[in-house]
């Protein structure tokens, strides 16, 4: 099992650029990525008993642990480069809170920022970090 996989919804235009800015800010290249959608994202979605049509959130998985919403959110900062990895702090708020304005973004990302219909070919060295392609 891969470390630090997170599971994002690939039609998403806001989620699509969230991908972008993690994997300009992890600079240590901690973080491996695949789409909800994909093969190798609904594999893991089975594997870890998680629905396979709720596209809600962000997904992380690390050491075969499974994090959602605002918990996800901060546990990939703390991945990432300084400053941003003091977003991590925000851990201290309790979960409800944060997963409500989590749940406020994610409703309306659709609204906010269309889905894509083209899908970006990204290069070589950011595609060996998207797990798509290891699902056979």
């Amino acid at each position: 099992m891969e470390n630090n996989i997170v599971l994002f919804d690939g039609v998403c235009s806001f989620c699509n650029s969230s991908v972008m800015f993690l994997i300009k800010r992890d600079h240590s290249e901690l973080l491996s990525f695949s789409s909800l959608q994909s093969s190798y994202g609904q594999k893991l979605l089975e594997e870890f008993n998680l629905p396979k049509d709720d596209f809600d959130s962000f997904i992380y998985i690390t050491n075969g642990k499974v994090y959602s919403k605002s918990t996800a959110a901060l546990k990939i900062a703390r991945k990432l480069s300084f400053p941003y990895n003091l977003l991590y702090g925000f851990i201290l708020i309790p979960i409800p809170i944060r997963d409500k304005f989590y749940s406020i973004i994610a409703r309306n990302r659709y609204r906010l920022f269309p889905k894509k219909t083209l899908c970006e070919i990204p290069p070589e060295h950011i595609r060996k970090r998207f797990l798509d392609d290891k699902s056979e």
